[in-house]
């Protein structure tokens, strides 16, 4: 995206807070360049996969495959009203197979991502609701991991509670009812509805080995430390 200020971060991310991302941006770009950030986040990226999956998994013909089903899924993305997927989908491709499944694992994400906010939109829930609701399934970052990561305090998160069990979704012991279980399926399904067409273009037999091969190196990268253990989680 460039050198954007905070106002387009705030929006394209959705649940950070944004006197966190104003105290950072624009005065990032004093310090560094779009294109200087980029290098790095590649050579981070390049890095990480190698200490998390080893020599041998980042040279190995499956990673290669799934790196090649991947990118092929990508092609079915499209760019209106996704911000972010669009943004990535500028950059070039990475030649070296982790790379490339990196970045395709980026755009698919972003793809998913953009088509997520949209329907968090659509359920009525603000940033801080989304989080609060999604942490709620215990699939979600612990309230430890949302005041670090997103920006937010405690008064908030206790604000968005009181709201989220005012329209019935969180009962007053902070867990879903079944009003709020079933906002979050809408939510959810809405999302994969809006995110179908990848999968669909690489067809039932290619989503089934890279989902095999994915899977393979998610259980890896978690096993090697990929994630604090308190991450996920009611908290």
């Amino acid at each position: 995206m460039g050198a954007v200020g905070a106002g387009a971060v705030t929006a394209a991310f959705y649940n950070y807070r944004h006197d966190l991302v104003a105290r950072h941006v624009p005065a990032v770009w004093g310090t560094t360049t779009p294109e200087q950030a980029l290098a790095a986040r590649l050579r981070a990226a390049d890095g990480t996969l190698r200490r998390l999956l080893g020599t041998e998994t980042v040279e190995s013909p499956e990673l290669a495959e799934a790196a090649d089903l991947a990118m092929r899924a990508t092609e079915a993305c499209t760019r209106h009203a996704r911000p972010l997927y669009a943004a990535h989908a500028d950059l070039p491709v990475p030649e070296e197979p982790h790379l490339r499944l990196w970045h395709a694992t980026t755009l698919l994400r972003e793809h998913r991502g953009d088509g997520h906010l949209a329907a968090l939109l659509l359920a009525g829930l603000d940033p801080v609701e989304a989080l609060i609701s999604h942490t709620a399934t215990g699939k979600g970052m612990t309230p430890k991991w949302l005041k670090a990561q997103r920006g937010w305090t405690q008064d908030d998160l206790d604000a968005a509670a009181d709201r989220l069990r005012g329209r019935g979704i969180l009962d007053a012991d902070g867990e879903l009812t079944e009003e709020g279980k079933a906002v979050r399926e809408r939510l959810e399904a809405d999302t994969d509805r809006l995110d179908a067409a990848p999968y669909e273009h690489l067809g039932a037999d290619g989503l089934a080995r890279l989902t095999e091969l994915g899977g393979a190196l998610v259980v890896k990268a978690v096993t090697a430390g990929a994630f604090p253990a308190d991450l996920m989680g009611r908290g």
